[in-house]
C-alpha cells in the first residue's frame, strides 16, 4: 500500500506504483546532476534499489521507514570512475609481480583495492586493461554479492600490435618473449583484430580497450608512436559494434588519436599530446575525452625519485604530468566533451576524488566535474537510462560528503556515505568530521 506520509510526494512526481515501506534521505544540499543547480532541503526516497521520489523538503518517515540523515551534506548520484585497473597497483617492483603471483593472488590483492574504490565514493567503474579473467571474475562475484566493490564494466585483455604498449612480453628476456597472438590481446592485421574482439566478447567482457599509441609505464622508449593502422582500427570498430561493444583507446600521441577518432571510437584515454585538429575531429564526431591527469601527476612526481621507474620508463614518466595538466585545459576550453577517469591502479585506489580537484585546476568548474563523474560517464556507458543522476525510476546510488563541493571541491575527499544499488556501505554521517585527503 501507498505510504500515506508519502503520498502527496508521489502524486506531484507522477508515481502511481506500489511503495514499501522504504528509506528516506533528508539532504540539507543536494547534486541531482542533471541541471547543474544545488538543491537544498530535499527528500530522496528510496523502495528497494530504486529511486522513487526526489522532492522539496523534508518528508516525514512513517515507522517502517529508514532514515538517513544528511542535513549536514551534499547529496550526488554515485560517481562513476571511467579508467582504472582494479587488478594492480603500481610500486616499485611492480614489473616483476608476474613472475611471483598466480591469477589468484591478483584476483584476491584486487578485492582490498575495489572495496577502497566503493568506499570512496565511486560506486561505478570502468576496468581497462588486466590479465584477461581478473576483472570478469571480479564483476561476477560484485554481482554474487560475495565481496564489495562498485559497479564493473570491464574490457578484460586489453589490445595490443605486437611491441605495443598492451603487449604482455615487452622488455622481457628471450626465453619469456612469446609471439604472443589474439588470445593474448596481442594482434596484427584486421583478421586478427577481429578474433581478438571476439575472444573478448566470448571471455565476458562489457567493451574493448586497445592501446592506440605508446605507453608511459611499457618497458619500450617510444610513448606516443601510432601502433595500430587505420585499416586495423576500422576492424575493431566494426566488430566491436557487432557484439553491441563500445571502444576505449589509449593514445598519448596526436596521429594515434587522430585515426582512433575518424576510425569510429567512443573515447579517447589520456589524450595527452592532443592537437586542436584532433580536438576538432572529437567535437565533430562526439567522441569523449578521459583525461586520468591523476595519473599524469603521479608518474611524473614519481619520477623524481632516481631509482623507482626503469631507466626507459623514466624520462617518459617525467614529461607527462604537466603536460596533462595543460592539455586538459584546451580540450575543455575547446568544448570536447569529457568523463571522469583516473587511471587509479597507475594512481592509488581510494584515492580517485584526486581527480575532481585536478579538472577544477584544469578551468573545469566543480558542477562540470561532478557531473564528468555522473551524467556524462553515464552517457559514455551509456547507461544514462537508469544510472548518473538522481531521479524518480533511477538505481539508487548514491553518495554524499560534508561540506560544498562546488565551493571547495576539495570537500569530495570527505566522502561519509555511500549507497550502491539501494544497500548502504559507509554510513558516517553522524560520526565527527574527519579528512580523508590524500
Amino acid at each position: 500500500m501507498l505510504l500515506r506520509s508519502l503520498a502527496v510526494v508521489l502524486l506531484l512526481t507522477g508515481f502511481t506504483g506500489h511503495v514499501s515501506a522504504g528509506t528516506i534521505i533528508h539532504a540539507g544540499r543536494l547534486i541531482n546532476g542533471h541541471d547543474g543547480a544545488v538543491h537544498e532541503t530535499v527528500s530522496v526516497v528510496i523502495d528497494g534499489n530504486r529511486i522513487v521520489a526526489v522532492e522539496s523538503g523534508y518528508v516525514a518517515p512513517t515507522e517502517k521507514d529508514t532514515l538517513i540523515d544528511l542535513q549536514n551534506c551534499t547529496v550526488m548520484p554515485g560517481w562513476m570512475d571511467m579508467h582504472t585497473h582494479l587488478m594492480s597497483q603500481h610500486h616499485k617492483k611492480v614489473y616483476s609481480d608476474k613472475f611471483f603471483m598466480n591469477h589468484a593472488d591478483y584476483v584476491l590483492r584486487s578485492t582490498v583495492y575495489a572495496k577502497r574504490t566503493l568506499l570512496a565514493g565511486f560506486t561505478t567503474v570502468r576496468d581497462l586493461g588486466d590479465n584477461g579473467i581478473n576483472s570478469v571474475s571480479l564483476r561476477k562475484a560484485m554481482n554474487k554479492g560475495w565481496i564489495v566493490g562498485p559497479r564493473i564494466f570491464t574490457s578484460g585483455k586489453s589490445l595490443a600490435t605486437t611491441g605495443g604498449h598492451a603487449d604482455p612480453t615487452n622488455g622481457l628476456k628471450g626465453d619469456f618473449r612469446s609471439d604472443a597472438g589474439p588470445v593474448d590481446g596481442v594482434v596484427n592485421g584486421p583478421d586478427e583484430v577481429r578474433k581478438a574482439v571476439r575472444q573478448r566478447y566470448k571471455d565476458g567482457a562489457d567493451l574493448i580497450k586497445l592501446t592506440a599509441t605508446g605507453g608511459v609505464l611499457s618497458l619500450a622508449g617510444n610513448g606516443r608512436n601510432p601502433q595500430f593502422t587505420e585499416e586495423e582500427l576500422r576492424a575493431v570498430v566494426v566488430t566491436a559494434k557487432d557484439y553491441d561493444m563500445t571502444v576505449a583507446v589509449h593514445a598519448h600521441g596526436a596521429e594515434g588519436m587522430k585515426r582512433a577518432v575518424l576510425a569510429g571510437v567512443d573515447s579517447i584515454e589520456h589524450g595527452t599530446f592532443m592537437t586542436d585538429e584532433v580536438m576538432q575531429l572529437m567535437k565533430e564526431r562526439g567522441t569523449y575525452l578521459v583525461p586520468t591527469i591523476s595519473a599524469g601527476v603521479w608518474v611524473a612526481e614519481m619520477s623524481q625519485q632516481e631509482d623507482y621507474f626503469p631507466a626507459i620508463v623514466r624520462p617518459k614518466a617525467a614529461t607527462i604530468g604537466p603536460v596533462a595538466k595543460h592539455n586538459f585545459r584546451r580540450a575543455y576550453a575547446a568544448g570536447v566533451k569529457i568523463a571522469f577517469g583516473t587511471d587509479s591502479g597507475v594512481s592509488v585506489h581510494g584515492e580517485n576524488a584526486r581527480e575532481f580537484e585536478l579538472m577544477v585546476d584544469g578551468g573545469m568548474p566543480a558542477m562540470k566535474a561532478i557531473q564528468s563523474a555522473t551524467l556524462e560517464a553515464a552517457r559514455l556507458l551509456k547507461i544514462d537510462d537508469r544510472l548518473g543522476t538522481l531521479e524518480a525510476n533511477k538505481i539508487a546510488d548514491v553518495v554524499a560528503v560534508e561540506g560544498d563541493p562546488i565551493k571547495d571541491i576539495t570537500a569530495t575527499y570527505d566522502v561519509v556515505f555511500v549507497m550502491k544499488d539501494g544497500v548502504i556501505y559507509r554510513d558516517e554521517s553522524n560520526a565527527e568530521p574527519k579528512s580523508v585527503h590524500p
